[in-house]
């Protein structure tokens, strides 16, 4: 039984790994065309932005929509999944869960050097709904990874332009790689995060 669980969680990782290439790809389309997912695509006269395609970035944003609710159905079977292979595994088993997560990390992360450290996340902020807590290493910020960092503003433009909207994350936690989905917005506290990052020395 345990085994047949655990060949499922590891296709709905490949899945989960499917849907946020797709999610980065269609991300990036929206950047190339300098819009986010809210930007207006006509102007104050409602004739349609030359230096945007809109048709393009409209069908990119429908279909990030779709997949981030994909992501979100996939992630909670993958959860269930391995709250499965737990209850139905004997003390012994334990390894063949180390091995569903490592090969998730191994699946989904193009990038595993971390760029940037949380140092502390605020109770009830965007960053704490998003699961983020303090001592998680950054490795992607939506497009920002340690390929490409250079200093914090390029994470607080992403925020900047992501106000309301998804950006997808992932945080080294251990020796696990954790994917996370944070919404930059509003709330009681200070800025749009509600957590402090530092620059890795």
């Amino acid at each position: 039984m345990s085994q047949e669980i655990r060949e499922h969680v590891l296709n709905l990782m490949r899945q989960k790994d499917k849907i946020e290439d797709e999610i980065k790809q269609l991300t990036e389309i929206l950047t190339m065309n300098g819009v986010g997912m809210s930007d207006p695509l006509v102007d104050s006269e409602d004739f349609p932005i030359n230096s945007i395609d809109v048709y393009q970035v409209r069908h990119a944003r429908q279909r990030i929509i779709c997949l981030q609710n994909d992501h979100k159905n996939i992630m909670k079977q993958i959860e269930n999944g391995l709250q499965g292979y737990y209850s139905s595994s004997s003390s012994n088993q334990s390894i063949g869960v180390q091995d569903i997560e490592m090969r998730s990390d191994h699946n989904s992360v193009t990038h595993e050097a971390p760029f940037a450290k949380v140092t502390m996340v605020s109770p009830n902020s965007p960053a704490e709904i998003a699961g983020l807590h303090a001592n998680d290493f950054i490795v992607e910020f939506g497009s920002i990874n340690a390929s490409n960092f250079k200093n914090l503003s390029d994470v607080a433009t992403v925020v900047q332009h992501s106000e309301g909207n998804q950006v997808p994350v992932k945080v080294k936690r251990g020796e696990r790689i954790i994917p996370a989905v944070l919404v930059p917005k509003k709330w009681q506290g200070k800025g749009l995060l509600g957590c402090n990052i530092d620059v890795l020395k």
